[in-house]
């Protein structure tokens, strides 16, 4: 789950205190893998090593937007439905518009 943002640490105590509280319930339900936020784009590095010579590296995000990935969680589901419900309590805990994609 991709949380999308258009600003940089704009969590509110109260939204932390939410997020934590979500997190334990993934935990307790032995549903949380993985979770973390993420720097603004302007921080991040495009790297390019898809041809031959040396790798070209581009400050700044691949996409220019106002909206971004500013978090994500990685959680176990038994089922499509199940990660929707565990998306919709994220988008809520968060405060933010949360993107649910399975892995490969």
């Amino acid at each position: 789950m991709s949380v999308i943002d258009d600003a940089t640490g704009t969590a509110t105590a109260a939204e932390i205190a939410s997020i934590d509280e979500y997190n334990d319930r993934l935990v307790a339900a032995d549903q949380w893998v993985l979770a973390g936020g993420l720097a603004a784009p302007w921080a991040s590095t495009v790297v390019d090593a898809t041809s031959d010579g040396p790798p070209l590296r581009t400050d700044g995000p691949f996409l220019e937007t106002t909206e971004y990935v500013a978090g994500f969680w990685v959680v176990e589901a038994v089922d499509h439905a199940t990660a929707l419900g565990l998306a919709t309590d994220a988008s809520r805990a968060c405060g933010r518009r949360v993107e649910l994609r399975p892995f490969l």
